[in-house]
């Protein structure tokens, strides 16, 4: 019972922690969804070897979508014409960072680390996606129809990301707009993301009491042999971005070099068994293996140089964990946690009410 207890009161302080963030991440997801049109988006990303490339990293990194919910938008940037290195970096800079994970990374992890991630993420898109459109360039294919053009009295509707169009007499106004974006971002989005990030805190706590600090510090410590192990550990796991943050704060803590624990939030969000049927479709085998290989090799020599920097520079990761959370007040972060816990109730609801016995 005692173990119990100790475990719980691990996560409540994990999620009060992240909760405040966690919110601020949803607010900007939504943000991006209204004002960031997919047309727009798929118009950038289409001739070209290394230009597509670098946009479509630049706009995957705060995208929040785990590695199996980016598929389907990446299926359909591939439809309206992005070519595959495009796609390719899309598919690994969305789910390995977004705005969401990295609000969350600032309060669990250290700034350095915070800083580091969305970086790698992005180098990893980019490297990836040059190599694809290098190695296995095709000849181009005609350009897709364009879309229909919307008359002046259409404005697109985005409430489900259709990207179809409905009559209307006059704009929606900007509130309206935002009103929308914070709608979807706590039922579509915080839909996708909450159940795996209470897993994450649950496995976070569990590591935390459970595990010896000497055990992992022994063979996780640092170094490549460390690195690779974490990257065979992590590739075949489903967890987002956000979920993986509380669980490397907690290795951290019991003696992970920041470079190994980059490695996880790197390869454990881009990765699934899951998601990699689906990639060759998208992508093809050889583009899969282009994929998976980039990943591997980018995020263990990012981890083994962030591991440099923090020794020339004589930090610690384990020492700063948290800071930023003892710096804010007890009341906003329960009042966070609150309203976090209240948004998750429809979402559970939603997912187990089909599975209740039906009333008589």
């Amino acid at each position: 019972m005692e173990l119990l207890t100790d475990i719980a009161l691990a996560a409540w302080t994990l999620l009060e922690q992240s909760s405040l963030y966690i919110l601020f991440g949803l607010v900007v997801a939504g943000l991006l969804k209204i004002f960031l049109s997919p047309d727009y988006v798929a118009a950038h990303l289409g001739k070209g070897t290394v230009k597509p490339v670098f946009k479509a990293a630049l706009l995957g990194v705060p995208i929040p979508l785990c590695s199996c919910g980016v598929l389907p938008a990446a299926a359909q940037l591939k439809r309206q014409g992005a070519n595959n290195g495009a796609t390719t970096a899309f598919l690994i800079a969305t789910p390995e960072s977004g705005a969401d994970s990295i609000a969350v990374s600032w309060v669990l992890l250290d700034p350095l680390l915070t800083v580091a991630r969305p970086v790698a993420a992005f180098v990893s898109a980019v490297v990836a996606g040059i190599l694809e459109n290098v190695l296995f360039w095709r000849k181009e294919q005609p350009a897709p129809p364009p879309l229909p053009m919307a008359a002046p009295t259409m404005i697109a509707c985005r409430d489900d990301g259709c990207g179809c169009h409905q009559p209307t007499s006059r704009p929606a106004g900007w509130w309206h707009r935002v009103r929308q974006g914070m709608r979807y971002a706590a039922t579509d989005i915080w839909g996708d993301l909450a159940g795996w990030f209470f897993i994450g805190i649950v496995i976070a706590a569990c590591i935390t009491v459970l595990v010896p600090d000497d055990l992992i510090s022994r063979h996780l410590g640092g170094g490549l042999e460390a690195m690779l192990l974490m990257l065979v550990a992590a590739i075949p796991l489903y967890i987002c971005a956000t979920a993986s943050t509380p669980i490397a704060a907690a290795l951290i803590l019991k003696g992970v070099s920041p470079g190994a624990a980059l490695v996880f939030l790197l390869a454990g969000p881009a990765t699934n068994i899951a998601a990699l049927a689906v990639l060759v479709k998208i992508l093809g085998k050889k583009g899969v293996a282009v994929y998976l290989a980039s990943i591997s090799v980018v995020s263990v020599l990012c981890g083994l140089a962030l591991d440099g920097v923090y020794f020339s520079m004589g930090l610690t990761a384990m020492a700063t964990i948290g800071e930023v959370a003892e710096t804010m007040p007890e009341w906003l972060m329960l009042a966070a946690t609150g309203l976090l816990l209240i948004l998750s109730l429809p979402v559970f609801w939603r997912r187990f009410r089909p599975h209740l016995p039906a009333h008589a």
